[in-house]
């Protein structure tokens, strides 16, 4: 069954600062254009890039510079469904809220990866962090008669005590592209290389790690740190990785591309991912499918991708001591770090795009039919 279907999500999956939710847009996109189905997303516009244009199965809007957007999106949105441009809009809901139910004449579903809370602070200024705050505390009111889709059940749990009914959300599971490359060897055989994979933002506390790994150095001489991608903190880590004499053994290798970063981490022994909260945790899978366990937050998120004492461990606390102790054990045991390494590629198997875009299109159509 065909569908027009208008996507909002402040960014397209060439927006410089791209991350997991441009990924499930871009990866779900693909397969529901096999299905007939038609895309388009309103996103805000970047430095170079053209208003209009297409990006995969995605016919991409660009909105103008993100002062600018909120505002043309909303007006764009209840201009094209009153038209009947689109039979279903899609918001993905990671930002700030768009209120696409009071907005557009067609039926709406939300995807939400996650809910910021007081997290926001740690990412920007404190008025926009508040005002973000405040636009999600209006979710169960605006949004109290719409259909979710969450990408976790921690997300759900987030949404239901929000008061959002729990028969309204049903989860489906971000996929992962699974990886071309052989796993390489077992992770008892490689190097002591830590890698951290993903947005280097504050709120991901990729300092953490650092400060985690320093005291671990006259152990492991040979230590080794990736890390793997671009974002605002990167400046700031730079800094932090020369005080704690670290600046020789770490590398800020920026964005790579899927082959490259498949590269790094069949050379690497640990993932580590110390971020505040996620919707699900892209990275943590993509890890595991390289043979690589996860020492990981235990929080939102990255509680339901991270399997702790099975595929990686996970660490109920910011002091960097305790997140040493738990890398320490994976980079000094052979055993357990081989015994998790082969979980964590049994779990990574289990996340398909293909699952998920089917999932989906049940949930697009299901809306289409209700009365």
């Amino acid at each position: 069954m065909g569908c027009r279907i208008l996507l909002l999500n402040e960014r397209d999956p060439r927006h410089p600062r791209s991350g997991g939710a441009e990924v499930h847009i871009a990866e779900v996109a693909s397969r529901l254009a096999e299905r007939g189905y038609e895309t388009t997303l309103a996103a805000c516009g970047f430095a170079g890039a053209p208003a209009h244009e297409r990006v995969g199965a995605l016919d991409v809007r660009r909105l103008g510079p993100l002062p600018a957007y909120y505002p043309r999106v909303a007006w764009r949105c209840a201009r094209e469904t009153r038209r009947g441009r689109f039979d279903v809009v899609v918001e993905h809901l990671n930002k700030l809220p768009f209120f696409s139910p009071l907005l557009s004449a067609a039926p709406v579903l939300v995807v939400c990866h996650h809910l910021f809370g007081r997290s926001a602070y740690l990412q920007v200024p404190w008025p926009i962090a508040t005002a973000v705050v405040a636009a999600e505390q209006a979710i169960p009111l605006f949004y109290r008669h719409t259909d979710f889709v969450a990408v976790s059940e921690s997300t759900r749990a987030s949404l239901v005590a929000r008061g959002i009914r729990a028969e309204r959300i049903r989860v489906v599971y971000n996929g992962i592209r699974q990886p071309g490359a052989d796993a390489g060897p077992p992770p008892s055989r490689r190097g002591m290389r830590v890698v951290y994979l993903g947005r280097v933002e504050p709120y991901k506390r990729v300092d953490l790690m650092l400060r985690a790994l320093a005291p671990l150095v006259p152990r492991f001489p040979d230590l080794a740190i990736d890390v793997l991608g671009r974002g605002h903190d990167l400046p700031r880590l730079e800094q932090v990785a020369r005080a704690l004499g670290l600046a020789d053994r770490t590398r800020f290798r920026g964005f790579v591309d899927d082959a490259e970063r498949d590269a790094i981490l069949a050379r690497s022994r640990v993932c580590v991912c110390p971020s505040v909260k996620e919707g699900w945790g892209i990275t943590v899978i993509e890890a595991n499918a390289m043979g690589v366990p996860v020492v990981a937050t235990d929080a939102p998120g990255l509680r339901d991708a991270v399997r702790d004492g099975e595929t990686g461990l996970l660490v109920d606390s910011s002091d960097p001591a305790s997140w040493s102790v738990q890398i320490e054990r994976l980079l000094a045991n052979d055993l357990l770090v081989d015994e998790l390494s082969e979980a964590a590629r049994a779990w990574s198997r289990q996340f398909d795009w293909d699952v998920a875009a089917e999932q989906m299109a049940d949930a697009i159509d299901a809306l289409r039919e209700r009365p």
